[in-house]
């Protein structure tokens, strides 16, 4: 496969796993467009095109050629210069590399992660808080998390792979809807009863049975096995965590637990108070799960996958 078939593989695969609903995404794409169209063209020099055909900004291919062949993808969670130089390293000693693949975005797909977080507001509209709260208490999330990370330095890890000339890409949003709409069938085929129930659930699945093992499974944070799971919201996408305050709409809406990657004190103490059980599935399995089901349809196409800096590679082919 080419470097950009793989990038507009994961985009494709994104849209058609969007928690949102497949129609979502377009719509993104459509206002974009009509964004660039009125776009004075001083303005249009510095506007990210690439958003006119992808809608998760934290997704990019971020250097290499996307005409060259890829045969061997080293891929990871988290890669930075280490990772890098690691892959140079591996092609020192005869592994072929055509393409170094992270989970987490770098570069300007980092910088740009925040407004992907937009998306977390179609998906509480799907769960039935109104599209106008959703938006209202998302708004100084998203705020706060684009003023986190303006003053980081984000193009290291793209600076590093440019130097060692090897091929950098980053699979964020669409990963993350891939594990979520895996995760959310497996609850409504199973329809677990109590917290025991869902953690059972999630340890039949090989990447939460291996995170256990390493002490990094899944967890219940709020509630207790024998609890009511009631209605369970996977929260897995939409960037990174959201509002604090969404718990008390949830549970308006009939949401008893949250299952995601990952939750901060501030968030848990809230979704202590509106009673919403909480059970943290892990944050590097979660993550292998959304990075490995993606990979599977690169892997159907002959590609060769060498995992590292914390991802549990599981073929399901």
């Amino acid at each position: 496969m080419k470097l950009r078939e793989i990038y507009e593989l994961a985009v494709q695969a994104g849209m058609e796993a969007d928690p949102r609903g497949k129609a979502a995404p377009k719509k993104d794409l459509k206002r974009v467009q009509k964004k660039w169209d009125k776009l004075e063209e001083k303005k249009k020099e510095s506007f990210d095109t690439v958003s006119l055909t992808n809608p998760y900004s934290d997704t990019r291919m971020l250097n290499g050629d996307p005409e060259k062949e890829v045969s061997t993808i080293f891929a990871g969670i988290d890669v930075e210069i280490g990772e890098i130089i690691l892959a140079d390293r591996l092609r020192e000693k005869g592994e072929k590399i055509d393409l170094v693949l992270a989970h987490h975005p770098e570069g300007y797909a980092l910088a740009g992660l925040y407004d992907v977080m937009h998306l977390q507001e179609g998906i509480l509209s799907e769960m039935g808080v109104p599209i106008n709260v959703a938006e209202g208490i998302l708004s100084s999330r998203i705020s706060e998390v684009k003023r986190s990370l303006m003053p980081l330095n984000h193009n290291r890890t793209v600076d590093a792979a440019r130097i060692l000339d090897l091929p950098l890409m980053c699979v964020h949003t669409p990963a993350d809807n891939m594990v979520t709409q895996f995760l959310t069938n497996c609850f409504l085929e199973k329809e677990p009863d109590t917290l025991d129930d869902v953690i059972d659930l999630l340890l039949e699945i090989p990447e939460y049975k291996n995170a256990a093992k390493r002490k990094a499974g899944p967890t219940i944070v709020l509630g207790t096995g024998k609890r009511s799971a009631g209605k369970v919201f996977v929260d897995m996408t939409g960037g990174t965590g959201g509002s604090e305050d969404v718990y008390e709409k949830l549970a308006i809406a009939g949401v008893g637990t949250v299952v995601g990657m990952h939750i901060s004190e501030k968030h848990r103490k809230n979704a202590e108070k509106h009673h919403i059980n909480v059970v943290i599935a892990g944050h590097m399995a979660s993550d292998s799960i959304g990075l490995n089901l993606f990979l599977d349809k690169v892997a159907k196409q002959g590609v060769r996958i060498l995992a590292g800096a914390g991802f549990d590679r599981v073929s399901r082919i």
